[in-house]
């Protein structure tokens, strides 16, 4: 006899970008024993899409139907996955590893339908496989990137950014998806100040009790005494002092070519960059196939794999799980923090 799991989290997991190699990571994600014993696991997507998926993997998974996801959380067991079908894009629509507005589109009504079951607290955290921004934005994305659209649909008001993680090195940025001529105008003290203090709660919200968060300098050499920049004197130690006042175990700024030094020694929990690459080239070499992209500020986890659909590789059956899983567990702990938190 089923026995109900009410410790578990409720987490949603979508297949991504039809011609990429998303519903191949889903399909080995969810053979994966420690996959369902960490949540309470849906699957919402295109059954087309989910048999193909299992198809490229190789790979048999049963499923248990539901009508909705209002449904999941009540479910006696969680032995196998549940699954919610939606009909959001025909298979004859798709060319693998190519992107196009009805595999975007299909992305955007996906996502929007688990984050209409976020608002009404039917979920606990998210895991979408990768997706592709040019596909979604000729299906009618009309923000700069998916944390944007998150963050409106979900009526987010406050600060909020994408954190890039590997291991138990996390990073965020102060500026993300922008040109790089303007960067400099997001360096702000009110800037540095949140991401910090979004970092925190986020860490903490992930199990870190007590964690050790650096900031990176802008200019090169930390802008050497203010003769190559002046944005670490006039901007950002003056915020690093802020968050110390504040009770924040903050340091920096460090030179940002050698702050990734320290960290992958383990000096820090997390590194606050900023601007995109300062903090993603790093963390790329440092391991591509494991890194993890959680989207900070929002008021539900959500989280990715860092790389991206490898339209290279789609249908051959080759795609690395590890990144995925590790996105997985990210917001199965911290789904359970949201939902343990709204309880108490």
């Amino acid at each position: 006899m089923s026995m109900t799991t009410p410790n578990k989290p409720v987490v949603a997991v979508t297949l991504g970008d039809p011609a990429g190699i998303g519903p191949e990571l889903v399909a080995r994600l969810l053979a994966r024993r420690e996959t369902l014993d960490a949540a309470n696991v849906v699957l919402v997507g295109d059954p087309w899409l989910w048999a193909d998926g299992q198809k490229v993997a190789g790979l048999e998974v049963a499923t248990d139907r539901v009508d909705s996801l209002a449904a999941v959380r009540g479910r006696a067991g969680t032995s196998r996955p549940a699954f919610l079908p939606l009909d959001t894009v025909q298979a004859q629509q798709v060319v693998r590893a190519q992107s196009d507005a009805a595999g975007g589109a299909s992305v955007l009504r996906v996502l929007d339908r688990c984050m209409d079951a976020a608002r009404a607290r039917e979920i606990d955290g998210i895991c979408f496989a990768p997706l592709n921004k040019l596909a979604m934005k000729k299906g009618g994305l009309r923000h700069e990137d998916e944390l944007h659209h998150f963050a409106e649909y979900l009526g987010v008001t406050g600060y909020f950014c994408e954190f890039n993680t590997l291991d138990g090195l996390w990073t965020s940025r102060i500026s993300s998806h922008v040109p790089l001529a303007d960067v400099p105008k997001y360096i702000t003290r009110e800037r540095i100040t949140e991401a910090a203090r979004l970092m925190f709660r986020s860490l903490k919200a992930n199990g870190v009790a007590a964690p050790r968060v650096a900031v990176a300098g802008f200019n090169p050499h930390n802008g050497e005494g203010g003769t190559c920049g002046r944005q670490e004197i006039d901007v950002i130690e003056p915020a690093v002092r802020e968050l110390n006042e504040q009770g924040f175990a903050v340091m920096g700024p460090f030179p940002a070519d050698t702050i990734f030094l320290k960290a992958r020694d383990g000096a820090f929990d997390a590194i606050v960059t900023m601007y995109h690459d300062q903090g993603q080239i790093a963390i790329k070499l440092m391991g591509f196939s494991r890194g993890v992209t959680v989207q900070g500020g929002l008021p539900i986890p959500i989280t990715t794999p860092a790389h991206g659909t490898a339209y290279d590789i789609a249908g051959l059956g080759k795609a690395d799980v590890t990144a995925t899983a590790n996105a997985f567990a990210i917001a199965a702990r911290m789904g359970l923090a949201r939902r343990d938190s709204s309880l108490s």
